[in-house]
């Protein structure tokens, strides 16, 4: 084991995430940016007075409530394409609970968050402790057995050694792009303060490698085969084409094949909108023109994306009789959905070679002037979209079955006027071009889905996948 060093529980979790970091295409990153926490029971005098006696280069941030931290944590995680991360820290009871929701949406949405929620005593002598539920079928039993269900790796540490198997363990999750979500770490208070000689090894720098795994030969060639025999296929870009930092690829890809691609909500802003084979969102909430074209696909190529309800319209949307489905995703579980041919691998590097299997192949996709005139047609109905405008009595709006109240008790109450769509193309025109918009749950993700362009990538930001309205 070597040299050792007698530090509390608390001090050695704030060293060891001190020394992380990740790497990726030869770059190297700092992965713990620092801490976001309330200091409250459970937690004040253990993890928080590591964090104050010796935070090392980790900044230390005062949340205002559990919920919001994580979720401001789960959007630096995000638009740092995965790279770093802030872990957050709770007290016992109802602050834990409070971070539960959001452990979920990042389990959900394949985002690393990192939250240690405080926990009961380990030796129980202090029981019931302020804030602890009591369940009298197990003692064993806390708030904290909450987040098994939405993490992706849940611990409780009962000694202070089991904190070193621990934090490797959420290391992997946190940093393996097929199966990264939330890491629950519960820390039980008495541990927390509890110190015991740690090896020296421990906190070392360590590097922790993201891969760019590409699928096998034989899942590429059956990939190329249900491409090979589409006339119309279509391109359905997903979150993980944002992650591996594919856009570039997927556009030369379409533009090469002459494939469309339509986006999903985690998917836009991978590829530019203004890219000739960009249809927009695609879906329940998509645009005309993606959607008139998966009505008729007779193969559809999803690249990271989990192929949810809203993206299928719950497997209504594409209703070619022929349709046959084919999948590039890190992640097997989301590969084999929709029965789909699978090739397991990064979405750029996987990308490259199934290109150049088809190149081989001399393929080409068989449309004329269907994505011209699918286009055409939306930009038609985005200009109607974007001049839709209150007229006063009588105004009937997109949707008319509604209650007939609603509008005007809108108007008398906020004296606004202007449309949401109105709105949304108004102020597309007057923000910067590579502003990165931020939109939460509510009907505006439809409308923005089908509306919002933008050429910056990562510069489009919305939670739809557990549509948190948080």
């Amino acid at each position: 084991m070597g040299e050792t060093i007698r530090m509390t529980t608390a001090q050695a979790i704030v060293r060891f995430l001190d020394n992380q970091y990740v790497a990726m295409d030869g770059a190297e990153t700092k992965f713990v940016e620092g801490f976001f926490t309330i200091f409250g029971h459970g937690i004040a005098v253990g993890l928080g007075e590591a964090l104050d006696s010796d935070p090392g280069s980790l900044r230390v941030m005062q949340g205002r409530n559990e919920q919001g931290m994580c979720h401001a944590a789960i959007a630096f995680a995000k638009q740092s394409n995965r790279r770093r991360i802030i872990p957050c820290a709770s007290s016992v009871g109802p602050g834990a609970a409070n971070m539960v929701t959001a452990c979920a949406t990042a389990t959900v949405n394949n985002i690393p968050l990192l939250v240690f929620p405080a926990d009961t005593f380990a030796s129980r002598q202090p029981d019931p402790v302020l804030q602890q539920l009591e369940q009298s079928s197990s003692l064993a039993v806390s708030t904290n057995d909450a987040f098994k269900p939405v993490c992706k790796y849940w611990d409780r540490i009962t000694r202070p050694e089991m904190v070193m198997t621990a934090l490797i363990n959420a290391m992997r999750v946190l940093t393996d792009p097929a199966e990264t979500g939330a890491c629950c770490i519960a820390l039980c208070q008495d541990v927390e303060g509890e110190s015991y000689p740690f090896p020296e090894y421990f906190f070392k720098k360590r590097v922790h490698r993201i891969t760019r795994p590409t699928a096998v030969r034989e899942e590429l060639e059956d990939v190329a085969d249900v491409l090979a025999n589409a006339k119309k296929p279509l391109v359905v870009v997903g979150g993980g084409v944002r992650y591996s930092e594919a856009g570039e690829d997927v556009e030369a890809f379409c533009e090469e094949f002459g494939i469309p691609f339509g986006e999903t909500q985690a998917g836009k802003s991978a590829c530019r909108s203004s890219h000739p084979y960009c249809l927009g969102g695609i879906g329940v909430t998509g645009t005309y023109a993606a959607n008139i074209l998966a009505k008729d696909a007779d193969a559809v190529l999803a690249i990271g994306s989990r192929l949810s309800d809203f993206t299928t319209s719950s497997k209504w949307l594409y209703q070619n009789p022929d349709v046959q489905f084919a999948a590039i995703n890190n992640c097997r579980y989301h590969a084999y959905k929709m029965d789909a041919t699978k090739a397991v691998g990064d979405a750029k590097t996987t990308l490259r070679a199934l290109a150049e299997i088809l190149r081989e192949r001399g393929y080409h996709a068989s449309y004329t002037t269907e994505i011209r005139q699918a286009k055409a047609a939306w930009d038609k109905e985005m200009e109607r979209l974007s001049s839709i405008a209150y007229t006063g009595e009588g105004f009937e709006p997109n949707i008319r079955a509604r209650d007939p109240r609603t509008v005007p008790e809108f108007v008398r109450l906020t004296e606004g006027v202007i449309t949401q769509t109105a709105a949304l193309a108004a102020i597309r025109r007057k923000i910067d071009a590579d502003a990165t918009v931020i939109t939460a749950g509510g009907s505006l993700p439809s409308c923005m889905q089908r509306m919002w362009t933008t050429d910056k990538r990562g510069g489009y930001h919305a939670e739809y996948g557990y549509s948190c309205m948080g």
